[in-house]
């Protein structure tokens, strides 16, 4: 995904940084980050609060596979379908990461 498109993705939200990162991109707003992009896959910051809300509208968490075989839990969910059409929708959704975001600390 291109810089414009993160930044049309996030501009509910208001103005991001973007970072090389993992192999990929960290999306941070006012410092703090709320977002990673892997493989082409944007994935949103949340938090025992707002998981469940992700995990209600259908998006997954991501995981990755430990040194044991088991799959390790990261606090990263995809974004639910229906807000790429919808920038209002999608607000929500960044909105929701930024929160999340400000709770980690």
């Amino acid at each position: 995904m291109d810089t414009a498109a993160i930044e049309e993705m996030f501009q509910g939200l208001g103005p991001v940084t973007i970072k090389r990162m993992f192999g990929g991109k960290g999306i941070y707003h006012l410092g703090r980050i709320i977002a990673i992009e892997l493989r082409d896959e944007m994935l949103l910051k949340a938090d025992e609060k707002s998981a469940p809300e992700f995990a209600d509208a259908g998006a997954s968490q991501w995981a990755y596979e430990g040194k044991k075989g088991n799959p390790v839990k990261m606090p990263y969910w995809s974004i639910p379908e229906n807000a790429y059409d919808d920038p209002d929708e999608m607000a929500k959704w960044v909105r929701l990461a930024y929160e999340a975001a400000l709770r980690a600390e």
